[in-house]
């Protein structure tokens, strides 16, 4: 490295090969969010099965499926600080 670019790098307060945090947790926060999306995507097909007929003799085994994706939900979402995200979703 020359003088130049370790002159630009302490203007900048950047290291040298090191992204910035909030890339990285934008990054974390978007897979998390995603993630919450396949969990949403589990509770309403486990709510369809619940109501399908073919399904009844295994009722009681989605219905325990259902409460422990939601409760997954609600962990994930305390856990990640989701909340306020998952609300402007909701509402669209």
């Amino acid at each position: 490295m020359d003088k130049e670019q370790g002159h630009k790098l302490k203007e900048t307060g950047h290291k040298p090969g090191r992204r910035g945090r909030s890339g990285a947790q934008t990054f974390r926060r978007g897979r998390a969010l995603a993630f919450y999306q396949q969990l949403v995507i589990r509770r309403e097909t486990l709510k369809v099965q619940l109501e399908c007929s073919e399904l009844h003799s295994i009722h009681q085994v989605i219905a325990g499926e259902l409460k422990a994706t939601e409760m997954i939900m609600n962990d994930f979402k305390a856990a990640f600080e989701l909340a306020e995200m998952t609300e402007e979703k909701t509402k669209e």
